[in-house]
């Protein structure tokens, strides 16, 4: 995963850490997370945040290789079921993607360039979340699909 923003602090940032970390435990996963800085806001004015999206979505870009697959987590996404993420992630890998990356904005979301490259949209749904929750729903729903592919007993 690659997103503006850091790795938080607290019971969040923990959980998050635990399912990234449950997943390397799969030989066929590299479960990496990169923080890219984001843009501190001196007011919350149109323009401001309007500027901290355009530079936060330069930071994210200059991250991604052209031949990346780049799945966007935006409320413009679509919303998935835990069983429908985990047939995408397999869909994905049968056509070849050897690594998925996923994006995730600051509080301001995503600037509509990232958006506009990623070749899927993902949505946690209507629901806004802050940022170290949505890292953690993130990390257990990618650990429950993988869970699902294999078979395991996780997801009941």
């Amino acid at each position: 995963m690659l997103h503006a923003g850091g790795p938080g602090r607290g019971a969040l940032a923990e959980a998050a850490e635990d399912y990234r970390k449950r997943l390397d435990r799969h030989p066929q996963v590299k479960a990496a997370e990169v923080f890219v800085k984001p843009v501190k806001l001196r007011r919350e004015s149109p323009a401001e945040v309007a500027r901290a999206l355009a530079t936060e979505g330069e930071r994210l870009l200059a991250k991604l290789e052209p031949s990346d697959f780049v799945v966007a987590l935006d409320r413009s996404g679509k919303p998935r079921s835990s069983p429908e993420l985990a047939k995408l992630l397999e869909r994905w890998e049968i056509q070849g993607h050897r690594g998925v990356t996923f994006l995730l904005g600051s509080s301001h979301g995503l600037a509509e360039a990232v958006v506009t490259r990623a070749q899927e949209r993902l949505s946690f749904g209507p629901l806004t979340l802050p940022h170290d929750l949505a890292r953690v729903v993130f990390w257990e729903q990618l650990f429950r699909a993988r869970a699902i592919r294999d078979g395991t007993p996780y997801h009941k």
